[in-house]
């Protein structure tokens, strides 16, 4: 299973915020960020801090693919 952040980054893109911006106001770490960009798991603590700063869901962040090659992997 992979973990797809497409949504966040469009999410982002309407808010007019870069990653940058949701480091500091989301008080998460730029390894977080970079895990997200990579499609790697990052913990429940980092999306809830994310989702409470974008005033959104979960599910409007990010959707797990089931069957890809990553998976495949691990």
């Amino acid at each position: 299973m992979a973990m797809n952040y497409d949504k966040l980054w469009k999410l982002l893109i309407d808010k007019k915020m870069t990653k940058t911006d949701l480091h500091v106001q989301a008080h998460v770490t730029t390894n977080a960020i970079a895990a997200m960009g990579k499609g790697k798991d990052v913990s429940t603590s980092v999306l809830d801090k994310i989702c409470r700063t974008l005033d959104c869901k979960i599910e409007d962040i990010v959707t797990c693919e089931y069957g890809t090659e990553e998976s495949d992997t691990q």
